[in-house]
């Protein structure tokens, strides 16, 4: 399932998207509302996942300064984006080194794995930010090991004990 490429800008606080019910409204008669999408500006592409989120009778998608900046809008530019439906396990693409490590350490993977999915993404996420391979397998690590201490606070998982 996919959407036609529409256009938009950044609106209201500058770090969100209002969405056009019609072009929503397939994904969210499917009770779809963690989605993919592929931002388009001046020759410039971004790959993003994104949730859908009902405010005031509104629909929106957070669209924060990373993305702006790695897209190259400001304020008030039009660009395009896309919806495809999201068929990730967890709504976001899981670092192959994470994945390795919790394969390697099936415990700290069962306890991960117990988490809801917004916290699984957070976890993720903080695994993903790393460009460098060597950081983010460290850090998995130091995750898997504060996971088996009993940690479960996202902020203290990054933290040496």
């Amino acid at each position: 399932m996919q959407s036609e490429p529409f256009e938009i800008s950044v609106t209201g606080s500058f770090y969100s998207l209002l969405l056009p019910k019609d072009i929503i409204q397939p994904f969210l008669d499917k009770k779809i509302k963690r989605v993919k999408v592929k931002a388009t500006f001046e020759g410039n592409e971004l790959l993003f996942h994104g949730a859908i989120q009902k405010r005031n009778g509104n629909y929106y998608m957070m669209f924060g300064k990373r993305y702006q900046k790695e897209l190259g809008v400001f304020p008030n530019d039009y660009f395009q984006i896309q919806f495809f439906e999201d068929d990730s396990k967890y709504g976001v693409e899981m670092p192959e080194e994470l994945d390795a490590v919790f394969l390697s350490d099936y415990d700290a993977f069962l306890i991960f794995d117990s988490f809801t999915a917004g916290k699984k993404r957070g976890i993720i996420y903080s695994i993903a930010r790393y460009k460098n391979s060597q950081t983010r397998i460290d850090k998995s690590i130091l995750i898997c090991e504060n996971l088996k201490r009993g940690i479960r606070d996202n902020l203290d998982l990054l933290k040496k004990f």
